[in-house]
């Protein structure tokens, strides 16, 4: 591994290097903060699918994507001097000095205890309430997914101390939605469904199972992509191998296709 010096002549050249970009690249000099803001989200995927597949050498290259969007941010507010890396920098190291307060002391240097993650993340959200935030959930970003969102704000409330003590407790509020969704969507009759009904108990059903994630400290996010990602294999396997035998999926029968599909669990690797 590199060095520190190393690492902040790696850091320096990367400095560099944008100022260079941000003169002498039209590209590089038309961006903006929001021309940038769509190609952020897309690297942070990108990063986000290379640690599904635990793509080492890929997690690095978009790290480094990452990296230099982040710069490009800096360097954009510094032309405003609205703010530069430094800031940038600087405020991080001052909020997580500040916000650890069982590691570098409180506001008077005095320790605080924090034996156990729990209590971290309790400290944390009141040191959050105590620097200007008017409600614990207000540091959820509005425009997260909906699966990201319910587990971070299911956190926060945790972090305030409102949450349910035992899985068990939780489970049975899983079973209690299920049957109210069930109440609302009877698949064994033809009746018309109250639409509005129906997706606002399928929202509290699967408000409920991801509480239950995060109580057997699972990720539903994760949980779901990496069978989006396993669905995708097993079907393009499915495609592939039905072409190479001169047929086509949607001219098969389900049968016919359910051969292939159980042929692409045994084959496929997750």
């Amino acid at each position: 591994m590199n060095t520190r010096p190393q690492q902040l002549a790696a850091f320096d050249r990367l400095l560099t290097i944008m100022d260079d970009l941000r003169e002498k690249c039209p590209w590089d000099r038309k961006q903006t903060l929001e021309s940038l803001r769509h190609l952020t989200i897309e690297e942070t995927y990108e990063l986000s699918d290379a640690i599904l597949e635990n793509d080492l050498p890929e997690v690095k290259k978009e790290l480094g994507d990452l990296l230099l969007h982040m710069v490009f941010y800096a360097k954009i507010g510094s032309e405003t001097n609205a703010f530069d890396i430094a800031d940038v920098l600087n405020g991080i190291c001052d909020k997580l000095i500040s916000r650890h307060p069982h590691i570098y002391g409180d506001a008077e240097g005095n320790p605080v205890v924090a034996d156990t993650e729990e209590k971290v993340k309790q400290n944390w959200e009141q040191l959050k309430l105590k620097e200007g935030n008017r409600s614990v959930l207000s540091g959820v970003p509005q425009s997260l997914p909906a699966l990201v969102k319910a587990m971070r704000i299911q956190e926060k409330a945790r972090g305030a101390g409102f949450d349910w003590d035992e899985k068990s407790q939780v489970w049975e509020k899983v079973e209690e939605e299920m049957q109210e969704f069930k109440a609302h969507f009877n698949a064994e009759t033809d009746a018309v469904l109250d639409q509005k009904e129906a997706e606002a108990e399928f929202g509290d059903l699967l408000f409920s199972l991801v509480n239950y994630a995060r109580f057997v400290d699972l990720n539903p996010e994760t949980a779901l992509e990496r069978t989006n990602k396993k669905f995708i294999k097993r079907f393009q396997f499915m495609e592939e191998h039905a072409k190479a035998d001169g047929k086509v999926l949607h001219e098969m029968t389900l049968p016919e296709m359910d051969a292939y599909w159980n042929r692409a669990k045994t084959e496929v690797r997750p």
